[in-house]
């Protein structure tokens, strides 16, 4: 457990709380993101929604020098895309919202998929079995399981539906900082890696690739592109080893109905 941040019960529910607000970002921009908008303006209608009606940091804004509250990655991107005023969606783009959020001294992570006007069959079945993924790996996530129990579970899927996994980022430990260990890999061996205590909050990010998993970053020093120029779609969460299981900190009311309607 070399440099895992257990978080207390009381820590926890401080970055439930700033998941929950995330949620909220979330909400307020899906009305918005529609063909048209410029990525620099979705960035700043981002901004102003958590800063002025949540009372919250953008905790990705000065992040290792970053300029913008998140990241904006269309199509081909694979991550890391910078918004940009020039840079308006189009009818059957897809695009990858990225957003932090910190309230009282924690920081939530998501990440989500927007599909643009009339989309692909396969664009729509990557994003689909992007998320897909996405479940399979948190519901790989349990008091005893193994972080390559996580990574498995993803790579296999994946694979099974034609995709390659980017293997140069991953998901990590989130809390005070926006990086902590461990760091969680989104490919590996059942068995394998850190063994999954309580306490433990980490983020699942996987990116999937149509074609080869290569990918380059492009001049401007963040934007993470394929090499083929083929498409590319993530999700993302923000989860926590509980005593039972895994709960997720950054599920969006949207997902809840769902799991409640498969429930029944």
């Amino acid at each position: 457990m070399s440099g895992v941040q257990l978080k207390t019960a009381a820590e926890l529910a401080l970055q439930r709380e700033a998941g929950r607000l995330l949620t909220r970002v979330f909400a307020m921009l899906d009305t918005a993101i529609t063909a048209g908008i410029s990525t620099l303006q979705i960035n700043e209608l981002a901004e102003r929604y958590i800063v002025d009606e949540l009372q919250a940091r953008p905790a990705s804004k000065g992040q290792y020098g970053f300029a913008y509250v998140l990241n904006t990655s269309v199509n081909e991107v694979v991550c890391h895309g910078v918004p940009s005023a020039s840079q308006r969606l189009k009818n059957g783009d897809i695009i990858n919202v990225d957003i932090t959020l910190e309230k009282h001294g924690f920081i939530a992570d998501s990440s989500k998929m927007y599909l643009i006007g009339e989309v692909t069959p396969a664009a729509r079945q990557l994003v689909a079995d992007c998320y897909q993924a996405l479940w399979l790996g948190i519901k790989a996530v349990k008091p005893g399981a193994r972080l390559g129990d996580i990574g498995f579970a993803i790579e296999q899927f994946a694979v099974s539906r034609g995709y390659s996994v980017v293997r140069e980022y991953c998901g990590h430990g989130i809390g005070r900082e926006m990086h902590e260990a461990p760091q969680v890999l989104h490919y590996g061996a059942a068995g394998s890696g850190m063994l999954l205590k309580p306490g433990m909050v980490f983020t699942i990010e996987p990116m999937l690739n149509q074609g080869s998993a290569k990918v380059k970053t492009k001049k401007d020093g963040w934007t993470v592109v394929t090499r083929d120029k083929k498409l590319s779609a993530q999700w993302e969460h923000t989860v926590a080893v509980t005593e039972n299981g895994v709960e997720v900190l950054t599920l969006r009311p949207e997902e809840l109905a769902q799991q409640l309607a498969t429930a029944d």
